[in-house]
This record gives C-alpha cells, structure tokens and sequence, in this order.
C-alpha cells in the first residue's frame, strides 16, 4: 500500500479514569481506491475507532494520521476538505431542500458567509448527479424516503470534494434495495474516482460484499485484518460474537456467513 490515507497505530482509548480502555492498542490502515469495513459485535471499539480516527476523541497512548499528518494537526474545515463524513443518524431540524442540503457540503470550501461561485455550484451539481439524487433536488428532505435521504447525506459529503469517505452504519435501518444501492454508490466512486473509504457495519454479508478488507474489532482490539475469506471463518467469528456460524462461497467468489441453530438437548424445546 502506498501512504495511506487513514492510519491507527497502536490507539488506546479510555473514556473515564479507572474504566477498561474501549479501544486497546488498536491499528489499521486505509488506502486511496480502497474500502474497509470496521466490523465487530456491539460495544466492541468500531465506533471509537472511527471517533479516534477523526479526532473526536483523545489517544491515552498511540497515533492516529489522515495522509500521513496527526489528526489533532488538523484545522476542522481542513479536515473536512478532506474527509466526508456520513453519521450514523441524523434527522433535519427545520424544512431544507435536498439542494439546500448538499450546498451545506461546500461550506468546508467557502465558509458561511462568502458567497457561492462557479467552483462551488459546479461541485454541487456534480454531487448531486454523483450520488444519483439530482432529480430530487427541490424535494424537501422531510419527504424523502429513508434510501433517498442517505444518498443526500453522501452527496453532501462529496460537494465538500473530500479525498476519504467515512460511514458509520451507513445502511442502519434501510430495506433490502437501499441498502445494496447505498453500498453499489461507495464502491462506484471508489473504484471510479480513487476514493478511500471506511465503513462502519454490523451487516457482514453486505461489508463482505464490497470491501476488499475487513478490519474485526472485539474488545477494543483488532483480533482480524485481511481480505473477508480470511477473516470470516467460523470459529474465529464463533468466539468473537458468542454464537456458532457456518461460512459458505458463492458463486461469484463472495464468502457469506449464516448463523448456525444451537442443537437442542434431548426432550427440551425446539
């Protein structure tokens, strides 16, 4: 890999004096054109993970870079020239237009108060069309369905024109088809346009899909990092998630798991 645009090394992170660390020495790296899947059961360090990374919380011990420079070194709009950030949830205070939306994106770039110019409008556009909602443009993000929103949501992170996309939980609570096409939109614009990006998922199948790796978090630490056929073996996932899993192949070359029925003693309840 050449330099990588995301790296953790070594990342402890305690959120209270006298508490087990929520993250243990944790590293992993991201490159351009690539994208990784933080995966884990719940409470395992994904979403600090992801926090640490973004320097939203402090390291106790060990670093954490975007292209190649501390991320505490970096000013918040600079960063956000950078990186385009999709949250887990997020609901709009007050009615906005899809448009109106994505030109927040451009604010990393123009600041609130300057006026937009050429440069701007065209990111805006091209986000738009980029994330596939241009024809949704003067529909106000209350009426929206919950696949449409999410794209909006992204479209507003490419208008900031970043190198990276970050996404916690990107598909929470979308239906079968949203969330495929949520998925199908990241690895279209990593593959086309080199971008890296870093998702956070407790959908295995999905994340086992589209990345090319996984990075399995348990306990603060990161217990797997590699392609999904070596990380998704069952008695590695059995002992992560506390339940027994089978793995099976498609035909496509894609690994899938699916979970296994525990045996039920002799005259107990099926």
């Amino acid at each position: 890999m050449d330099s990588p645009v995301f790296e953790l090394s070594g990342a402890t992170v305690r959120y209270g004096r006298g508490l087990a660390p929520s993250l243990d020495g944790a590293g992993f790296r991201v490159g351009a054109g690539e994208i990784v899947a933080l995966v884990g059961p719940n409470g395992a360090g994904k979403t600090t993970a992801l926090r640490a990374l973004l320097g939203l919380v402090p390291l106790e011990a060990g670093r954490a870079e975007v292209l190649g420079r501390p991320v505490r070194s970096w000013r918040p709009r600079e960063l956000a020239r950078a990186v385009g950030v999709v949250v887990q949830r997020e609901e709009p205070a007050f009615p906005v237009t899809v448009e109106e939306t994505v030109t927040m994106g451009r604010y990393a770039h123009a600041g609130p108060w300057r006026a937009l110019g050429d440069a701007d409008r065209a990111a805006i556009r091209r986000a738009l069309d980029r994330a596939d909602v241009a024809g949704l443009r003067e529909r106000l993000v209350q009426t929206l369905s919950g696949g449409e929103w999410q794209r909006v949501r992204v479209a507003r992170a490419l208008a900031q024109e970043p190198r990276a996309l970050v996404l916690d939980e990107p598909t929470a609570s979308l239906d079968l088809r949203h969330e495929m096409e949520l998925f199908e939109l990241v690895a279209g614009l990593v593959r086309e346009e080199g971008l890296a990006a870093l998702v956070v998922s407790h959908h295995l199948n999905v994340a086992a899909r589209f990345a090319g790796r996984l990075v399995l978090v348990h306990g603060g630490r990161v217990v797997a990092d590699d392609v999904p056929e070596r990380v998704l073996e069952p008695a590695r996932l059995a002992a992560v998630f506390g339940w027994p899993v089978a793995v099976q192949r498609l035909p496509d070359g894609t690994v899938q798991l699916y979970p296994e029925r525990r045996p039920v003693a002799p005259g107990g309840l099926s």
